[in-house]
C-alpha cells in the first residue's frame, strides 16, 4: 500500500503581537481584586509569551479593546457579518503567506483541503486559494469546518487517504484560524477572560503526497471521552461566535488517558510527541496522563510560548517544528482535542 508522506509546511501569523497588551487589559478591566489577581496570575503562569492577531493592540482608547478602526467597543460590539466581513480578506492573505513559504509547484497539485473554524462564506476560502495560488479548476476541494482544535488531525487524515487511493496525487493541506474575531464582551467572567487569554491568529500549509521526504504518517485513531460533550463548544451567535471552554477539560484528559490513552499509541513507543498546544494544562494533563517524560512534550510547549493556541493550526507548527529539528528522528505521536471531547490522535515517523 503506498505511504503518504507529510513533505513540508509552510506557517505564518499576522504581525501584531496582541499578548502583552491583552494581559494588561484585563488587568485594567476585571473590577474586583481577587479576580483579577487570579486572572493576572493565571497569565503568568500560561506559558505563553506571544500571540498575534489581525487586530492590532494599542494604542488604546479607553473604549475600545483591541483597536482597529475601533473594531471592538464597549457597549457595541461587531456583529458576526462585520466579523465575517474582515474574515475574507485577512484569512485570504495569511493562507497564501503560508503557501507561499511552502515552495510547491501550483501546476502539480491535484487536492486542496481547508481547515477553518473560525470564519466562512461560499464561494469559500478554497475557492479563493485556489484561484489566488493559480491552482488548476481542477483542483479537488474539500472543506474541514467547525471541528475546532482537532481539525487539523482530520485534515491531514483526508489527505492520508487521498494519496493512499491514488499515489500521484499531490495535496495541499491549509489550516487558517482569525480566533481573534470572536472576543466576546464578558470582561467580568473570569473563566471567560481566561479562555480569551489563549487564542490567536494563524496559518499553515502543508504538500502531503507520496514522495518519501518528511515525516511518514501512520494510523489514525479517534476517540471519545465519555460525558464531556458539554465541556468544549462553540455556537455561531449574533455577535460572532462564543465559544465555552470549561475548566474540567485538563482533569478529565488526564483522568482518561491512563486507562484509555494506550488503545490510541501506536505499537512501538514514540520518540516524538505532537501533541495540540490547547494550554499548559493540557499539555501538564497529556503528560501526566500517559506518564511522559519532562521533555517530551517540549516542541508543543515552544509553539505555545511562541504563539499560543491558534485552534487547528497549532498542532502544524508543533510538525513544523520537528520538521526543522535536525535531531528529531524517530516513530513519533500525534494528538488533539477537540468539541465532544474527541480525543484525535496519528501515528507518524521521521526517518
Amino acid at each position: 500500500m503506498t505511504q503518504a508522506w507529510l513533505n513540508r509546511i509552510g506557517t505564518a501569523v499576522p504581525p501584531h503581537d496582541v499578548h502583552a497588551a491583552f494581559v494588561e487589559f484585563g488587568g485594567d478591566t476585571i473590577a474586583d481584586p481577587h479576580q483579577r489577581a487570579l486572572f493576572e496570575r493565571m497569565a503568568t503562569l500560561s506559558g505563553i509569551q506571544h500571540r498575534y492577531a489581525v487586530l492590532e493592540a494599542g494604542p488604546r482608547p479607553r473604549d475600545t479593546v483591541l483597536d482597529i478602526g475601533g473594531f471592538y467597543r464597549r457597549g457595541a460590539f461587531p456583529s458576526t457579518a462585520a466579523r465575517m466581513a474582515l474574515y475574507g480578506p485577512h484569512a485570504l492573505a495569511l493562507a497564501m503567506r503560508a503557501i507561499g513559504t511552502l515552495d510547491a509547484d501550483p501546476g502539480t497539485i491535484t487536492h486542496l483541503i481547508v481547515a477553518s473554524c473560525t470564519g466562512f462564506s461560499a464561494p469559500g476560502l478554497d475557492f479563493q486559494i485556489m484561484r489566488a495560488a493559480g491552482l488548476p479548476d481542477s483542483t479537488q476541494r474539500t472543506i474541514v469546518g467547525f471541528m475546532g482544535c482537532f481539525a487539523a488531525v482530520n485534515a491531514l487524515k483526508l489527505a492520508d487517504q487521498i494519496v493512499r487511493a491514488d499515489p500521484d496525487s499531490r495535496v495541499i493541506v491549509v489550516n487558517l484560524e482569525l480566533c481573534s474575531l470572536h472576543l466576546q464582551e464578558d470582561f467580568q467572567d473570569v473563566p471567560k477572560m481566561l479562555s480569551f487569554l489563549l487564542f490567536a491568529d494563524g496559518a499553515s500549509a502543508a504538500l502531503v503526497t507520496a514522495d518519501p521526504t518528511g515525516i511518514a504518517l501512520g494510523r489514525f485513531r479517534a476517540a471519545v471521552i465519555p460525558r464531556s460533550q458539554d465541556l468544549i463548544t462553540w455556537h455561531i451567535g449574533d455577535i460572532g461566535f462564543d465559544m465555552h471552554l470549561s475548566g474540567q477539560v485538563p482533569g478529565r484528559i488526564r483522568r482518561w488517558l491512563p486507562e484509555h490513552g494506550a488503545e490510541l499509541l501506536p505499537p512501538e513507543p514514540p520518540a516524538l510527541w505532537a501533541v495540540h498546544a490547547g494550554g499548559r494544562s493540557i499539555l501538564d494533563s497529556v503528560q501526566q496522563g500517559l506518564g511522559l517524560a519532562p521533555d517530551a512534550l517540549r516542541y508543543s510547549r515552544d509553539i505555545l510560548r511562541d504563539f499560543g493556541n491558534m485552534s487547528s493550526v497549532t498542532l502544524m507548527f508543533v510538525l513544523d517544528r520537528i520538521l526543522n529539528d535536525p535531531d528529531a528522528r524517530g516513530p513519533g505521536m500525534g494528538m488533539a482535542f477537540g468539541p465532544g471531547l474527541t480525543v484525535e490522535t496519528f501515528a507518524f515517523a521521521r526517518p
